[in-house]
């Protein structure tokens, strides 16, 4: 039996209770993206929300409108880390205690703030999946509500609050872009949005090595996939919820995927051009528009549904980015191992107006013939016209170059 959809009532009715709790979010023009369109593009900045993400929004609706019992038997979630810091978050203000199920490898500054904001945190599995196994077993031991992370009307409902929002800031929004891992947020907006304006475009992105939804679609119904590998762990979930496949089926108008590089290219971008920290989850609708993989009518906004990044983690992308961007080059150079070969080899570089930032001489690899040195060097160029030029320049003084792309 097909669940029933939630409402624009429903919606609206959330927005209601959120007064006073959620801000609302700036909705910023975005130049870069503008100009690779060719039209108007805007960014939703829920990576400013409370807590973190948009989260928030569905946790505090659905804990509010339980019953006092309830709350006294406390509330129970599951989650990577943005739904944690959401519940964690709600709890406190609904004056209810949360637990919450984090994956073992959940970042640690989201396990540092769901703990900040009161929650008790027990980290099992290494997947979402896996936590939410675990949470609702505690749910069935104990008592305690479990608050799912997309999969209930209340939670759908409270999210759905994003698109009224844009909708008010933005009247003439031609597409609404987000990232799918559940499904909560999409289909939230969807159902607002549709319903005030059924002509707005509604896309969503899942990252490659997590796309449930695409042959669920396929399928006509939630499938699990077999394995889930991505740096996006906020969209990292296997199977999309009965309720949000029963909407983004019915309700969303595109579906598309996009890569790890292409997800760290927009992350750098949004970090460099528009001043803004987001999440990898958080970046994937930039990430589908700079690669044009999704069909837009324009003016578009693409949500920026979290903020929450590791720092560690943002070092990684960061240099990630900037490798699939062609600004950050690894070479392997074998030349001969006599005096001077090194300055005259890091001379040419200079000549070629690129920066060596990291240099490994080796004499000792048995793959080396006698006579003959291996040097590992990390460059920072000014893209991948650049980079071409100078693999190009060290090939034609003699030199042989391996770089990391061969």
């Amino acid at each position: 039996m097909t669940p029933d959809l939630v409402s624009v009532a429903d919606v609206q009715a959330a927005r209601e209770l959120l007064k006073g709790v959620v801000r609302t979010t700036p909705l910023e023009p975005c130049r870069p993206l503008s100009a690779k369109l060719g039209g108007a593009a805007y960014l939703k900045c829920e990576n400013m929300q409370r807590a973190g993400s948009y989260k928030v929004r569905g946790a505090y609706v659905r804990i509010s409108r339980l019953s006092e019992e309830e709350r006294r038997r406390g509330v129970v979630a599951a989650s990577a880390g943005n739904h944690a810091q959401g519940v964690a978050l709600a709890a406190g203000l609904c004056h209810t205690k949360a637990t919450v199920f984090m994956p073992i490898g959940a970042p640690l500054p989201k396990v540092a703030a769901t703990k900040g904001y009161g929650a008790s945190i027990e980290l099992v599995g290494t997947t979402v999946d896996e936590a939410l196994v675990a949470a609702q077993e505690f749910a069935d031991r104990t008592g305690a509500v479990f608050i799912h992370p997309f999969d209930h009307p209340d939670v759908i409902a409270g999210q759905g609050t994003v698109a009224l929002e844009i909708l008010e800031q933005l009247p003439e929004v031609g597409t609404i872009i987000t990232g799918i891992g559940g499904g909560g947020l999409i289909s939230g907006m969807a159902v607002a949005a549709k319903a005030i304006r059924p002509e707005i475009h509604i896309v969503g992105v899942q990252a490659v090595g997590a796309a449930a939804v695409p042959p669920s679609l396929r399928a006509g119904a939630p499938v699990r996939i077999s394995s889930i590998s991505t740096i996006a762990d906020g969209i990292a979930v296997g199977r999309p919820g009965d309720i949000t496949f029963a909407h983004i089926s019915k309700l969303v108008d595109q579906v598309v995927t996009v890569t790890d590089e292409e997800i760290s290219r927009a992350l750098l971008m949004l970090l460099e051009r528009g001043k803004l920290v987001v999440e990898p989850a958080g970046s994937v609708g930039v990430a589908a528009l700079l690669a044009g993989a999704a069909q837009v009518n324009q003016p578009v906004v693409a949500v920026l549904s979290g903020g929450n990044i590791d720092p560690m983690l943002l070092m990684r992308v960061i240099q990630h980015g900037l490798s699939a961007a062609g600004r950050y080059l690894k070479l392997t150079v074998r030349c001969a191992d006599r005096p001077g070969q090194l300055a005259a080899l890091l001379s040419l570089i200079g000549d070629q107006r690129a920066n060596v930032d990291d240099v490994i001489h080796q004499r000792n690899d048995p793959r080396l013939r006698l006579g003959e040195v291996e040097v590992v060097l990390s460059v920072e160029t000014r893209g991948a016209e650049h980079s071409d030029r100078l693999i190009s320049a060290l090939r034609a003084a003699g030199y042989a170059v391996i770089t990391d792309h061969d």
